[in-house]
């Protein structure tokens, strides 16, 4: 079955680009030229993974995403204008799983959001019943969900991945640039923040406890200690 993408840019030249290209490698393209058809789509679930432009005419992308975050865990990719550091930070404390610079290259875009729509279907094939504990949490991978003492953790797509590998090398320092390819599906690029975002994400839905759970081991990634 094709998957189907939800592209939601109001710059109609990139736009046509970009949903040609999709459409070319497989994927069933749906369209969205400002960001309250765009939410009304991706609230309607006809979708599998969002693209979705932070600078809409009608209400900005940080908004739609705000509003998804509170109805589904529909995986988002935001688009962003290069540089725009702030903007970034902002989408990963709203929800958003990944991002891409405009102008962006279509076979960047393709590979994101492959690389995040095989981890989602290696888990859905996962045995149900395979769940893990560390200390306080649970992972069901089957479900794709994290318990922490009984209550599901608020998490998105991306969070989950690089929590569940953390988990999975408890007690052990996972390297960045591992753990950027394992939970991503991407090297590691200089400058790149995305991974910290993350980090410091599941730190606040972990509780900000003092010493945080995931620590950093300066100069070469972070380590998962479990609580006593």
């Amino acid at each position: 079955m094709q998957n189907r993408v939800l592209l939601v840019e109001d710059d109609d030249e990139l736009r046509e680009l970009l949903a040609r290209y999709l459409t070319n490698q497989g994927f069933t393209v749906r369209e969205a030229a400002n960001g309250q058809d765009g939410l009304t789509l991706a609230l309607g679930q006809d979708c599998d993974i969002v693209v979705l432009d932070i600078m809409l005419p009608d209400i900005s992308g940080l908004e739609v995403l705000r509003e998804l975050r509170a109805a589904t865990h529909l995986p988002v990719v935001l688009l962003t204008a290069r540089g725009d550091e702030t903007d970034r930070i902002v989408g990963f404390e709203v929800g958003a799983d990944d991002y891409i610079p405009k102008p962006c290259n279509p076979r960047e875009l393709v590979a994101r959001l492959q690389a995040l729509l095989r981890r989602i279907a290696w888990d859905q094939k996962t045995d149900l019943n395979a769940a893990r504990v560390y200390g306080d949490l649970r992972v069901e991978p089957g479900h794709r969900r994290i318990l922490q003492q009984g209550v599901a953790l608020d998490l998105t797509a991306t969070e989950y991945e690089v929590l569940q590998v953390l988990l999975a090398h408890a007690g052990s320092v996972v390297r960045k640039t591992d753990l950027m390819q394992w939970a991503l599906g991407r090297r590691l690029e200089a400058y790149d923040r995305t991974l910290d975002m993350h980090i410091s994400n599941l730190r606040r839905k972990l509780g900000n406890e003092d010493p945080p759970r995931i620590e950093t081991v300066r100069g070469l990634g972070y380590s998962y200690r479990v609580p006593v």
